[in-house]
């Protein structure tokens, strides 16, 4: 019986994890990508040119948008029809901007069919050590970016009953970390946020994706380096870093699908199950593969938490034995 139940289940996951189902089609559609200048953003762009759509990039670095335009353009579909833009904006210090940008630029470009929020940055450190300087860059980056452009083009979207929303979070939105507790809290809120709008906006045909990348090889990702402590570095190295171009197919190809989660790896996977909650159900396959394997992947991650606390104890005996040597 045991047997018959692995197998059934090892079926389950096959289907789940290679089933798509219909993809949504973004050929001569408007795809707007936040924080689209360097990394997972502007591998994104580049994979909806690639796809035919008329792309729109968004950050704050004049010179690196225009860099980055030029390599989305040699990667267009169709060269002569498809429109590459880019905006500078600030998506997370004023509401009223925001809207009025992403309106102008539905005049000129067409209205947004894929809002893909990836602005966001992490700076590390533990609670006690985190500026509230800090704290409010990435509450205004990382969260209100994603809420200000979101609530920007979701009555458009309503309206016409078709569209996709992107919010681009992060494993730690599933775990608390050491080192990450200002970091954890924003990507934590976004995880609300989705779940919130996709019940809102599943009615009028817009879905929502949740993009829930590990450490992932961008230039943000060695900025955040520079700020983490010892213990979030080994914690970080139990997971592998994947490359932005990784992160960004697999975003795009969920987002098609209509799936709620986005996720890279085994360990993604189990996250996601474990958390799942009350989160949104796409299929009954993905209901029965969660149900039956949240118990054990507890068991697991039992195990995880384990190895996380000692990592820590031995950071905070090395740094005690250090202290007496001095």
């Amino acid at each position: 019986m045991a047997i018959l139940l692995l197998i059934l289940i090892t079926l389950l996951l096959v289907r789940y994890y290679f089933s798509r189902g219909h993809l949504k089609n973004v050929n001569n559609k408007h795809v707007v990508v936040t924080g689209g200048s360097s990394g997972i953003g502007k591998c994104v762009a580049i994979t909806a040119a690639k796809h035919g759509a008329h792309v729109t990039i968004i950050a704050r670095d004049v010179q690196k948008l225009e860099a980055a335009r030029n390599e989305i353009i040699h990667a267009c579909k169709n060269k002569d029809t498809q429109k590459i833009e880019y905006l500078s904006l600030d998506v997370g210090q004023d509401y009223e901007a925001v809207e009025k940008a992403l309106s102008d630029l539905e005049r000129t470009m067409g209205p947004i069919y894929m809002l893909v929020n990836c602005a966001g940055t992490a700076i590390c450190g533990k609670i006690e050590d985190t500026r509230a300087t800090d704290l409010k860059k990435m509450i205004d980056l990382n969260f209100l970016g994603s809420y200000y452009c979101t609530k920007a083009v979701v009555q458009r979207m309503k309206a016409t009953q078709e569209g996709i929303i992107v919010l681009t979070s992060s494993q730690a939105a599933l775990l608390g970390i050491f080192g990450y507790s200002a970091y954890c809290s924003t990507k934590f809120a976004l995880r609300g946020l989705a779940e919130s709008i996709s019940m809102e906006l599943t009615p009028y045909n817009v879905s929502v994706t949740l993009c829930l990348p590990p450490d992932t090889d961008t230039p943000g990702f060695a900025v955040e380096e520079l700020t983490k402590p010892l213990e979030t570095k080994l914690i970080s190295e139990t997971s592998s870093l994947v490359s932005p171009e990784v992160v960004a197919n697999k975003l795009f190809k969920d987002a098609l699908a209509g799936k709620f989660f986005s996720t890279i790896g085994v360990e993604g996977f189990m996250l996601t199950v474990l958390c799942s909650g009350m989160a949104p159900v796409g299929s009954i396959t993905e209901l029965f593969v969660q149900s039956v394997l949240m118990g054990p992947f507890r068991l697991i991650s039992a195990f995880y938490l384990i190895h996380f606390k000692r990592i820590i104890k031995n950071c905070i005996k090395t740094r005690d034995k250090n202290k007496k040597s001095e």
